[in-house]
């Protein structure tokens, strides 16, 4: 039996408004933790005014409401299930012959329209309003500024020493022992002045300086000199370049793949950004599988009893859920795992239980 429209939209709506009011209250949640979090953090840092405080848990907002979709979507399509359930609306709807799957077709539509449009429209809005959280962040509660810069032409770092500066220009990065290749360094003193270049074949970092090879050093007023070692002062260390590179949240879905393209051809490894993005595309995918776990323990009848048992089971299981996928995600990080078996397996485990337990449901 081919499912009636009316039925798919009463249902679609209801799923909707579910999810949205259950959005809603975990968004507000969210961010209300948030800023006593930041409030927390603030204290230690004198000068930080409180509308700088809302600015940074307004700025993370649209990130906070990324993480609490899939709940969203779980907690929704319970209510809905169960709402209809306990109406008789369901049993009505399986005497005429409409089985689980076309009931749940409506709620799985949605989620899988609410999974891409997350990934398409609100992912660039989050990621750029988080970027601009990070950088009130880094200025006001660690006390820093961005090192690190990675475009088309190559590697920028920035170093103070004292009151002096350095920008240093890379075409190429050796990860192990960070080396970098093709450098030009440009250092200027106290009040931007230019104070001199320096155009290597190579410089490596160590501890406390920067060790150049093949360099000729050019300074105002004077010659170029040639240098087979140079050793030029600095105290950044590799955990610190490491920090600087910017978050996969805080790039847009669309601008990640030319990211990771540059991160690569500089010569960075871009295991993070490429997790996450595969992450990103297995996301609706994901919450169709919510919406299925959902049903799974809504569905059952209360002449049966144990509803709330169930129906708790179920949010265990979400939270379950969850949890494993970001245990797959950790041994993606550590490369413990192929990048797409940590990307796609907790969305693609998911669905595949949702399904069994509604054939079970369904077949018995």
């Amino acid at each position: 039996m081919r499912t009636s429209p009316t039925l798919f939209i009463y249902i679609a709506r209801q799923f909707l408004t579910a999810f949205a009011s259950i959005l809603l209250a975990f968004a507000s949640v969210a961010f209300l933790f948030d800023v006593v979090e930041m409030l927390r953090r603030s204290q230690s840092k004198e000068g930080t005014p409180f509308s700088i405080v809302l600015s940074m848990s307004f700025f993370k907002l649209p990130h906070l409401a990324e993480q609490v979709i899939p709940f969203a979507i779980l907690f929704g399509g319970m209510l809905t299930f169960w709402r209809l359930t306990r109406s008789q609306e369901l049993v009505v709807v399986r005497a005429i012959g409409v089985s689980v799957w076309q009931f749940t077709a409506p709620a799985v539509f949605l989620a899988f329209a609410i999974g891409v449009v997350k990934i398409t429209m609100l992912n660039p809005v989050a990621a750029a309003m988080l970027f601009h959280f990070e950088e009130l962040e880094n200025k006001y509660l660690k006390g820093m500024t961005s090192l690190l810069a990675v475009s088309e032409t190559g590697l920028w770092l920035r170093q103070m020493d004292g009151g002096n500066e350095s920008v240093v220009h890379a075409l190429k990065v050796s990860p192990s022992g960070f080396e970098l290749s093709d450098v030009i360094i440009f250092t200027f003193k106290a009040g931007d002045r230019f104070a001199g270049r320096i155009d290597a074949e190579t410089a490596k970092l160590d501890s406390g300086y920067w060790d150049i090879h093949n360099a000729w050093i050019t300074a105002p007023d004077h010659a170029a000199v040639f240098a087979k070692d140079h050793r030029l002062k600095t105290n950044l260390t590799l955990e610190q370049i490491q920090d600087s590179f910017a978050s996969p949240e805080s790039i847009s879905f669309w601008e990640l793949p030319q990211f990771i393209e540059i991160l690569q051809h500089a010569g960075f490894s871009a295991l993070r950004h490429r997790l996450y993005w595969n992450s990103l595309l297995s996301d609706p995918l994901l919450l169709c599988a919510m919406v299925l776990i959902a049903a799974t323990f809504s569905l059952r009848h209360q002449r049966r009893g144990g509803t709330v048992i169930v129906i708790a089971i179920g949010v265990f299981t979400g939270f379950f859920v969850y949890f494993i996928s970001d245990v797959v995600f950790a041994l993606g990080l550590t490369a413990s795992i192929p990048i797409f078996l940590a990307a796609w397996s907790p969305a693609g485990a998911s669905m595949l239980f949702g399904l069994a337990m509604l054939f079970h449901l369904e077949d018995g």
